[in-house]
């Protein structure tokens, strides 16, 4: 029997200095509402192996619902989980890393194959939105939308 393979795309790395402690970085991302705050809507718990989902406004064939699972969690240092909509399975990490008074944080999206290549240039440029505007709300630009 053989095993079809995909051609797979480059993960999407994205990497923030934020000016924040680590501890409140990993609270930002390991609480629910924080994460609602500057992702989805979520039931997300910090717990190892947690099904949980976000939801966001549907698109195109896109029901807006992506299912995932808790797969890592060594705070404060990273959350990782499966992340599975639109007819894609792939997966999502948070790694923190502290720095003189500051928090480098670090997103990988992998799983992309190429006939997704357009929603993952689409989602590269997503999440470097998504990114700034979690520094700003975290970091020396905080309105006081995360604590």
């Amino acid at each position: 029997m053989t095993k079809k393979t995909y051609n797979k795309l480059p993960d999407i790395v994205r990497k923030v200095i934020i000016d924040a402690s680590i501890e409140k970085v990993w609270s930002a991302i390991s609480n629910s509402e924080a994460l609602a705050a500057w992702l989805m809507p979520n039931d997300f718990q910090p717990i190892l192996g947690h099904e949980f989902t976000f939801k966001s406004q549907p698109q195109r064939g896109w029901d807006g619902i992506c299912y995932c699972k808790v797969a890592e969690l060594d705070p404060p240092k990273k959350l990782g989980f499966t992340w599975s909509g639109n007819n894609m399975d792939q997966y999502v990490s948070f790694e923190l890393k502290e720095m003189e008074g500051v928090t480098e944080f670090t997103l990988v999206h992998s799983g992309w194959s190429e006939e997704h290549a357009v929603i993952r240039e689409v989602m590269y440029d997503g999440w470097g939105y998504i990114l700034e505007d979690f520094k700003n709300k975290l970091g020396d630009k905080n309105d006081g939308y995360i604590n």
